[in-house]
């Protein structure tokens, strides 16, 4: 099996998510050339609060709203893995399913939800950030980790860096300051999600925000990760 490789790969548990949590980064890569590929786990079909709103519509509903999104960044590729909202599991099936795709598509940079934010966090995001960090290593490394990944021709890959949304240990900034407008412009494409909002309070709250991660740096806006380098 042959495929295109991408240099970073965004692993995100819900349709939105990716936005809120590195979109002003993937801008700025995708200006810079960089190939995208998302891939989101979740169908989000449990995301409203609307009583006559059926599941399997919701579900199509943010698939679109998905890829608008990464159309306006400039993503090469998403990736809908349609496991129920709510429903992620740490098995060895699911991370069988992000290995499969770390090999196929041999990125240096991952990017996903901080699996160790304490307290109060969406299951989703733990077990999504979880099973990636497990399929990145060794899984996705490891020769012998799912032989029958072989006999489909995708051998062994090591990613170089994983970056970590949503983290209570930061230790990395990326500057937004020039794409934090088309970030809001892709947040937007979430209707569902944040339709309800006015749109100035949102980007007030989000800028606002955003200047605090940047505190310290000499740009005005980031968006603040986790980052891990993989040595082995």
């Amino acid at each position: 099996m042959t495929t295109k490789p991408a240099q970073v790969m965004v692993i995100t548990p819900h349709p939105d998510d990716a936005e809120y949590g590195v979109a002003g980064t993937v801008a700025r890569w995708t200006r810079e050339g960089k190939e995208i590929i998302y891939v989101v786990c979740t169908n989000g079909d449990k995301g409203t609060s609307d009583p006559s709103m059926k599941p399997e519509e919701l579900a199509r509903i943010r698939e679109q709203e998905q890829l608008a999104a990464a159309k306006l960044l400039g993503v090469r590729e998403v990736i809908f893995l349609r496991h129920p909202d709510q429903g992620l599991e740490d098995t060895p099936e699911f991370r069988k399913e992000i290995v499969r795709l770390i090999r196929m598509y041999r990125p240096e940079t991952v990017v996903t939800a901080d699996p160790y934010r304490r307290y109060i966090w969406h299951r989703d995001h733990r077990v999504t950030g979880q099973v990636t960090l497990d399929a990145i290593f060794p899984y996705a490394r490891d020769r012998l980790s799912y032989p029958e990944l072989l006999d489909e021709g995708l051998q062994p890959h090591t990613v170089r860096e994983v970056l970590l949304w949503a983290s209570e240990d930061l230790n990395y900034r990326s500057d937004i300051t020039d794409t934090f407008d088309i970030k809001i412009a892709a947040l937007r494409c979430h209707k569902s999600q944040v339709g309800q909002h006015p749109s100035l309070e949102v980007e007030k709250f989000l800028r606002q925000r955003h200047q605090t991660m940047a505190e310290g740096e000499d740009f005005e806006l980031a968006e603040a990760f986790h980052r891990v380098e993989v040595l082995w």
